[in-house]
């Protein structure tokens, strides 16, 4: 990690009066570091959520002293999207007894993921990071709820299954996959593939290199070509309002484009102006502000100067992404607190609390978020994903809208699938260790 720009940063925080996005780690708190991007290709996508994960924490000790009675600290590590700087914000961090570290990075995660159980840090990649990783035998320091890169592929078949009169409909038919040339972009493709061969439908592959995101003539000349019956999306910072663009420039209906959960920020939609009405994407966590605890975090953070959002941006998708994000930690860290006893929790007890995390709808309403997101009902020893629901957005010009009801995913064709990968995983890196860490079985 880069000392001097981390220092440089805070300077500047603090001169515009914003809350310090360093601080030291002291005995008496709870830290919570946050390895974020502001800058780089990826910060039209990592800047909202960026603000929606700090602003939600900082709101928690503005309004309630913290969990607990604890405060948390909170500390971000610009990585710019950047697997080797996001490694070097890992190493800085884990002397400091995090509560959890939070990657937003396949590329980064994939990485920590070996380094977890040494140092033992949890890390929460929600909805993003290795799939595989969901099977917590074989991956006791990793948790990736509320749903996989695979559960939103099948969420996804499961809604153009739907539109088509059922999925046998697509047989014979083409599906385009435009995705990110990266372990992010590649890696629904196995269930893609399976699917295709289930159905009888034909995959077509676009890929779009880094240095390609905002281009991509060569890709959308190739679907006009090959004209796909529908357009899957995984992509991440700039390629997405790229792709959205050249798809209305090149005809293609947009009610057949649909992006994963990473696709649908306002931003990525925006671009596009009025001809990218009708794009769809899925999501996992409610729009807008009509909700208590956001209405919180405007009283006590963003009006009082202590966020980075732009009002106007407050409570858009990928905002909301990110409070969502640091709702997990901090009822994983409330958890903890029940499970253990203890007041200030630190990474070995936070493992704990994620291991046995519940959110009912009932709870959810008492966090000020009544129907944000899907319930996390089925975290547990065995299970750090939980295969929960997503639903579908549909951009009208302006804004997004919810067009579905939650979707479950097919759990009973990407569970074995997640199985195999996991062990496939353990085989390829030898001496993985046998999980030996304590199993809490309920809340």
């Amino acid at each position: 990690m880069d000392v001097k720009r981390l220092i440089w940063r805070g300077a500047i925080a603090a001169a515009l009066g914003l809350a310090p996005l360093v601080t030291t780690a002291r005995a008496q708190d709870i830290y919570v570091p946050l390895l974020t991007y502001r800058t780089g290709p990826f910060a039209n996508s990592g800047i909202p959520i960026a603000n929606g994960m700090h602003d939600y924490l900082i709101m928690l000790n503005e309004r309630d002293g913290g969990i607990g009675g604890v405060k948390l600290n909170i500390e971000e590590c610009e990585t710019g999207y950047d697997t080797k700087k996001g490694v070097e914000c890992w190493e800085a961090v884990k002397g400091k007894n995090p509560a959890v570290v939070n990657p937003y990075s396949t590329g980064i995660t994939l990485q920590l993921i070996p380094k977890a159980a040494v140092d033992k840090v949890p890390i929460l990649s929600m909805a993003y990071g290795l799939s595989a990783s969901a099977v917590g035998e074989k991956f006791p320091w990793i948790f990736n709820p509320p749903a996989t890169y695979w559960d939103g592929l099948s969420i996804v078949f499961k809604y153009i299954g739907e539109k088509e009169g059922g999925l046998e409909k697509l047989k014979g038919k083409t599906i385009g996959f435009i995705f990110l040339e990266s372990g992010y972009g590649r890696e629904p493709l196995p269930l893609l593939h399976q699917f295709a061969k289930e159905y009888g439908f034909t995959v077509k592959e676009y890929s779009v290199a880094a240095k390609e995101m905002q281009d991509q003539s060569g890709q959308w000349l190739a679907v006009r070509r090959d004209r796909p019956a529908w357009m899957i999306m995984w992509g991440w910072g700039a390629m997405n309002p790229t792709a959205v663009k050249r798809a209305s420039e090149n005809g293609y209906p947009m009610d057949r484009f649909i992006g994963i959960w990473w696709s649908g920020s306002d931003d990525d939609a925006r671009a596009g102006g009025q001809a990218a009405k009708g794009y769809l994407s899925l999501n996992i966590n409610g729009l807008g502000t009509d909700y208590p605890a956001l209405q919180d975090i405007k009283k006590y953070v963003v009006d009082k100067g202590k966020s980075q959002v732009e009002k106007d941006k407050f409570g858009e998708a990928f905002y909301n992404r990110g409070v969502y994000n640091s709702v997990i930690v901090a009822e994983a860290i409330r958890n903890a607190q029940k499970v253990t006893g203890k007041k200030v929790v630190i990474g070995e007890d936070v493992r704990r609390g994620l291991e046995s995390l519940r959110i009912s709808e009932a709870q959810w309403k008492e966090l000020g978020l009544p129907g944000f997101a899907s319930p996390i009902t089925n975290l547990s020893c065995a299970d750090h994903n939980g295969h929960h629901a997503a639903y579908v957005q549909q951009w009208d010009g302006t804004k997004w809208v919810k067009v579905s009801d939650w979707i479950t995913p097919m759990k009973d064709k990407v569970r074995p699938l997640l199985e195999e990968a996991a062990d496939d995983y353990v085989k390829k890196n030898t001496g993985w260790p046998k999980r030996s860490e304590a199993c809490d079985k309920s809340t």
